[in-house]
């Protein structure tokens, strides 16, 4: 059974109806009090960046409210939340939630009143007034997942339908052959009507219904305009293929289109069977980047199997380890924009940067990237580390780099908004356009 029966067209009001109401802020050359970056960067032709706020821990999420004040995840410290002045500087820093219990997930309804967030085995709601910056009405709305190497759990609120979440759980291992099985409720996106919820919560692998699977950790997902949802996926590491090391480039990081949580259920996206290629060099030219692979063909499993069995490859493929870990659109999903986490299983390095992927719209309504899914071009730079190879990534917060981690535009209209997670001082910047 489905969790609604219709839905309204009303994800245009997601990407500008709120932010219409949001007063014009000036994108500010610096800010009193804020140091300069603490890594050096680079911007591509047209792009500006300035730092402003740093001094945080661990920045994984930003989300705005319906009066314009910032909302931050700090991993492993709590949630912030930010006012601005008329100078387009924070001028007010408050923690709404305190404590070590959450770590990565943050999302608001469209008229601002329900507050998610997530730690590791749960996820929560609260009352949020954006008036006040206050919080109350916690609830437990999801518990019971799975712990493993990725304890991250993103949440989504669906645009048209806001009742339904989606929260994500990762794998618990590079291969975790388990997670083959919906049950286990890991390498998943499931989704839940909030408004059905228990008093104690739904049990994340028993409860809600599979929106898709087979997603080793689709860290980031966003809708676009027409309410299909877009993921950006980690892929695994350490590859070997015929006793060959193929790990270095290879398998690909992917986006996938996840499809409409109002009508997609059960889509498979091939994890832990099947990979996407990014170098082709690796399979004797019998594959293209984008295609399906298995890391062991036999005769009864190759890579050919993967589209029998109808795995869901990747609409476009981005270099092994990379580490997309957030994505968003624009105001008219033009182009959508990815924070690259940066590798730790590559040398030399590659990621550490913002990236932008042009989209277009059909004729049909439907979004959809402008390169072919076996383009290796289909993105372009927007702003990094100056020299990638060289970041070093000791751990997946530590490094002599920034690591790039949410982005969500700004509804006062100073730029892309960025954060960066690094254990040195987590940051956030904001990415302007400059013609």
């Amino acid at each position: 059974m489905r969790l609604f029966e219709t839905a309204v067209a009303v994800a245009a009001l997601f990407f500008a109806g709120a932010e219409a109401q949001v007063p014009q802020l000036p994108r500010p050359k610096s800010c009193s009090g804020v140091s300069n970056f603490r890594y050096q960067y680079t911007a591509a032709s047209g792009w500006s960046a300035m730092k402003i706020a740093g001094g945080l821990k661990q920045v994984r999420t930003i989300v705005w409210d319906p009066a314009g004040n910032m909302l931050v995840a700090q991993a492993t410290k709590g949630i912030s939340v930010h006012t601005f002045g008329a100078d387009g500087c924070i001028n007010s820093t408050s923690m709404l939630i305190s404590g070590n219990q959450l770590n990565h997930g943050l999302a608001l309804t469209p008229d601002g009143k329900t507050m998610y967030a997530s730690g590791e085995t749960a996820a929560y709601s609260w009352s949020y007034d954006s008036t006040t910056r206050t919080i109350s009405n916690q609830k437990t709305v999801v518990k019971g997942i799975s712990t493993g190497i990725h304890s991250t759990r993103t949440i989504a609120v669906v645009p048209s339908q806001p009742n339904l979440i989606l929260v994500q759980v990762g794998s618990n291992a590079n291969f975790d052959t388990a997670a083959a099985q919906k049950e286990t409720g890991r390498a998943i996106i499931k989704i839940f009507d909030t408004s059905k919820a228990p008093a104690n919560g739904f049990n994340y692998n028993t409860d809600g219904e599979v929106f898709g699977y087979g997603l080793r950790n689709t860290i980031g997902f966003v809708p676009d305009p027409s309410g299909v949802f877009w993921g950006v996926e980690n892929s695994g590491d350490d590859f070997r293929r015929n006793n060959q090391d193929i790990h270095q480039n290879n398998p690909a990081e992917e986006l996938n289109n996840l499809g409409n949580p109002l009508t997609t259920r059960n889509a498979w996206y091939g994890y832990p069977t099947c990979f996407a290629v990014w170098d082709p060099s690796s399979f004797g030219g019998s594959l293209k980047t984008g295609n399906n692979f298995v890391v062991s063909p036999t005769s009864s499993y190759n890579d050919a199997t993967c589209n029998t069995n109808k795995a869901i490859p990747p609409r476009l493929s981005f270099q092994a380890h990379s580490a997309p870990i957030w994505n968003t659109f624009d105001a008219d999903a033009k182009n959508m924009y990815v924070a690259m986490h940066g590798s730790w299983d590559r040398s030399p390095p590659t990621g550490f940067k913002i990236i932008s992927i042009a989209f277009q719209k059909l004729a049909d309504g439907s979004y959809d990237p402008v390169a072919a899914p076996d383009s290796q071009t289909g993105y372009e730079d927007v702003f990094g580390a100056p020299n990638p190879g060289s970041c070093t990534a000791n751990g997946l917060t530590q490094s002599n780099c920034f690591r790039l981690t949410a982005a969500a535009w700004d509804p006062a209209g100073r730029g892309l908004f960025v954060g960066s997670d690094n254990s040195a001082e987590g940051e956030i910047f904001v990415l302007s356009q400059t013609v």
